[in-house]
């Protein structure tokens, strides 16, 4: 165990359990099911704490984010709504600072990510699954973006759900707050793939992402982040030559060209 995962055992983690198994696969479950896995501010602390800690550790390659029992996540726990509601704008901002954070720190995350679904995924738990780069879900998971049911709006996650799903879709949920379908949301492209077993679902992305080079595949995701909606203009032309020049350079791209030419597999790929 490294250093980095030994800091997960003094997390005070009631609501969500982490595991690393030995291929460097590290997975957060949420373990709320008696309220449908809803979150609230220790929840999200203690996610951005873990979050720091799986970041730094070279021993996680990938990223799954799952939960117990019947149901992803019903978003926030409503008991920590009412809560909130008493406070004043600045206690709010405060708040809602602390979910924006935790979006923005998944949707950074450098490592490959995953979110497998099952049951209800509602609210802020859609903005999770927008964060993640790869989504899969059960046929019968549904969604919703219920926040104007309760007078509220699905402010901190709208970035990442319009990104993942698109205006003239987020338009129309965010609006209703009417329930969609695991079909739909793999139509609207929130979802990548739904089936009746998520273990067996995921298998094949998992053993697709071992065996990439795990330094392109975080270049990868700093250059999607970096490039999106950004105009195709000299700057970015620019900036894209020095990106693939800088990562050719490096021993893991080096190794990866040894390794196809000579048709064996690459370093990284050995347990």
């Amino acid at each position: 165990m490294t250093k980095q995962s030994e800091q997960l055992n003094i997390i005070n983690a009631a609501h969500f359990h982490t595991t690393i198994d030995d291929r460097g696969i590290a997975t957060i479950t949420l373990t709320r099911p008696k309220v449908r896995n809803a979150f609230n501010a220790e929840t999200i602390h203690h996610l951005l704490t873990t979050l720091a800690v799986l970041k730094h550790d070279p021993a996680v390659h990938i990223l799954l984010l799952r939960a117990q029992g019947q149901h992803f996540s019903a978003g926030a726990d409503i008991n920590w709504m009412k809560d909130v509601a008493k406070l004043g704008y600045q206690e709010n901002l405060a708040d809602a600072a602390q979910l924006a954070k935790l979006m923005d720190k998944l949707n950074q995350f450098p490592k490959p990510t995953l979110a497998l679904l099952q049951g209800a995924c509602f609210g802020g738990a859609v903005g999770l699954v927008a964060c993640c780069d790869i989504a899969l879900a059960t046929s019968t998971t549904s969604f919703c973006l219920s926040e104007v049911k309760i007078g509220l709006i699905p402010a901190v996650i709208s970035p990442y759900v319009v990104t993942a799903m698109g205006v003239r879709q987020a338009r129309r949920y965010c609006l209703t707050g009417e329930l969609f379908s695991a079909p739909q949301a793999l139509e609207y492209g929130l979802l990548h793939e739904i089936g009746d077993d998520l273990d067996s679902l995921a298998a094949p992305f998992i053993d697709n992402l071992l065996r990439n080079s795990p330094a392109a595949m975080q270049a990868v995701k700093s250059l999607i982040h970096d490039i999106n909606n950004h105009a195709i203009n000299d700057t970015l032309i620019a900036d894209t030559s020095q990106r693939i020049a800088a990562i050719r350079v490096t021993i893991e791209a080096q190794e990866g060209l040894d390794a196809f030419l000579n048709k064996r597999q690459p370093d990284w790929t050995k347990g």
